[in-house]
């Protein structure tokens, strides 16, 4: 495991953050599940805490007012060096900003967005809070994946945005582009056409990394969670996608060079 990077390249994905209905129901899920420990955060937007694996920060669960009804959802954080600027370069390019840009205390300045076919995404200008500070770990984020119907639209779009470098996976019947910021891939775009779940739409997906994936799926089921995908072998190692007791999909992974 390592310490990751102070401060991240624009466009690197930074932080994962989960708003939920019950936080003290979620944060007992994701304590027995990943290990992780929680202290208090910025509560400009309501309660919210961070989560922590060895005193260190890596991922933000905070809490809906009770009386908004949105899915809840694992939202990947994206890193600017100017929230203001890169939200009025989202709209140019054809996004949408929801909410901010805005303070979150000392912490940084934020919004959340989202890019033209739908899917939403925060950004993130660090200040006293860098992002997640620990990689390689059980219950780490590990990889961010936009899953959407087709890429090449899409893929133009985050390169305007964020000098992205696409690079595609040549295959007819594969629709798969990575996304390099200096020669580094940091996350990628999946184009799944029809596949793509119509309750969803576009979306990003966060993975975590784990142990043992049979083990931590068959764990998720025990808290009361859920199996949507079952463990498999993929490029990137065994995965499986889940859903935490109130619905939030994430992928779990045991990487291939783990």
């Amino acid at each position: 495991m390592t310490e990751a990077a102070a401060r991240r390249t624009p466009g690197t994905p930074c932080w994962v953050s989960l708003i939920v209905h019950s936080l003290c129901a979620t944060q007992e899920f994701y304590a027995d599940l990943f290990g992780w420990e929680f202290v208090p955060g910025p509560d400009q937007l309501g309660p919210y805490v961070r989560a922590l694996i060895d005193g260190k920060e890596v991922a933000g669960i905070g809490q809906l007012p009770p009386d908004r009804h949105l899915p809840v959802a694992w939202t990947t954080y994206l890193a600017t060096d100017d929230a203001d600027v890169t939200a009025e370069t989202i709209r140019s390019c054809g996004g949408t900003v929801g909410v901010g840009p805005l303070d979150a205390a000392d912490a940084g300045r934020m919004a959340i967005v989202s890019d033209p076919s739908g899917a939403v995404f925060g950004i993130w200008q660090a200040a006293a809070h860098v992002g997640t500070a620990l990689a390689g770990a059980p219950g780490t984020p590990v990889w961010n994946e936009l899953v959407t119907s087709e890429t090449s639209t899409v893929a133009k779009f985050y390169q305007a945005v964020f000098g992205f470098e696409p690079e595609a996976v040549v295959s007819a019947d594969f629709d798969y582009q990575t996304l390099h910021l200096g020669g580094r891939p940091v996350a990628s775009l999946h184009g799944v056409g029809r596949a793509l779940p119509r309750d969803r739409g576009p979306h990003w997906m966060t993975y975590f990394e784990v142990a043992d994936t049979d083990e931590a799926a068959a764990r998720v089921v025990d808290l009361g969670g859920h199996v949507l995908q079952p463990p498999r072998e993929g490029s990137s190692g065994r995965v499986a996608t889940v859903a935490d007791p109130e619905g939030a999909v994430f992928t779990i992974v045991r990487s291939a060079d783990r």
